[in-house]
C-alpha cells in the first residue's frame, strides 16, 4: 500500500504582496515529493482556514514580511481551533523579530524561519513533523 502523500497550504495572509519566499518554500516541498497548495497573495486568516479545511492538509506555512504576524497569525490559529484544525501543524517564515518567535511558538506556531533559511531545512522539517504526528 502507498503511503498517502504529504499536503501542505502555504499561505500569504494579510495585505503583503511579496511572495517570493513563499514560492520557493512550495517548489521545494513539491520538489520533496509533498502535495502543495498555494493560496496566492491577500489572503484573510478566514479564506486561508477555510482553505485549510477544504483541502484536508497535513501542515500550513505561513509566510509575511509585512509586520502584521502579530495580528494575523493569531486569528489564524484561533480560527483553526474553532474548526476543529488544532491537528494541522503550522510553521511560518519571513521577516518576524526574534522577540516575537516565543510568543507565536507558545500560540501554537511549531517552527518560524528566517530569511535564508536553506529550502532543506524547511523541507526536513515539514516530513519530521509531519511523519510523527501521523
Amino acid at each position: 500500500m502507498q503511503e498517502k502523500k504529504i499536503r501542505i497550504l502555504v499561505a500569504k495572509p494579510g495585505l503583503d504582496s511579496h511572495d517570493r519566499g513563499a514560492k520557493v518554500v512550495a517548489r521545494a516541498l513539491r520538489d520533496a515529493g509533498m502535495e502543495v497548495i498555494y493560496t496566492g497573495l491577500r489572503q484573510t486568516p478566514e479564506q486561508i482556514v477555510e482553505t485549510v479545511l477544504q483541502e484536508d492538509v497535513n501542515a500550513l506555512g505561513l509566510s509575511i514580511l509585512s509586520g502584521a504576524h502579530m495580528t494575523l497569525f493569531p486569528r489564524i490559529i484561533d480560527l483553526m481551533k474553532q474548526k476543529g484544525l488544532g491537528d494541522v501543524i503550522v510553521f511560518a517564515g519571513g521577516i518576524i523579530p526574534e522577540e516575537d518567535i516565543p510568543f507565536l511558538k507558545k500560540l501554537g506556531i511549531r517552527e518560524i524561519f528566517g530569511p535564508g533559511t536553506p529550502t532543506e531545512t524547511v523541507v526536513n522539517f515539514v516530513k519530521e513533523s509531519v511523519l510523527t504526528s501521523r
